[in-house]
């Protein structure tokens, strides 16, 4: 179970840092238009939610077995529900107004923000479920 948790961590870390910060901005170079990159990009982004989503809920379940197991009482990490809830609002809240280009700026510069701290939830999540050395 300890195993699955660090796969999970780093598919989700690992998916985001590609995703936003690779495959989308470089999107916004090759592709013809910016409006066909972003396009593609909320797709991707939209991807990215269900793969956050999947990953989380499956380490809270991971985690809640592994405690029950153990005679443990374990609450989900409060890191992976603060990243499942951001990845929630993104989708559902932010990514609506970006694609109706609903006051571009302001949208935009609120999502990245929420996808940069939702990437320091995966990050934290993935440092957290390393085994320690020793």
């Amino acid at each position: 179970m300890a195993r699955l948790q660090i796969y999970l961590a780093a598919l989700w870390w690992g998916s985001m840092t590609t995703i936003g910060f690779l495959v989308v901005p470089l999107l916004f170079v090759h592709l013809e238009t910016p409006a066909v990159a972003g396009q593609m990009a909320a797709k991707l982004f939209t991807a990215q939610t269900w793969l956050s989503l999947a990953c989380g809920m499956l380490m809270v379940l991971s985690a809640q077995r592994q405690s029950r197991a153990q005679g443990l009482a374990q609450s989900p990490s409060a890191w992976v529900l603060g990243g499942v809830l951001l990845a929630l609002l993104l989708e559902f809240v932010v990514a609506p107004h970006i694609v109706a280009r609903d006051n571009l700026k302001l949208w935009h510069n609120l999502g990245s923000v929420l996808y940069l701290a939702q990437c320091l939830c995966a990050a934290k999540v993935l440092w957290d479920s390393q085994p320690p050395k020793g």
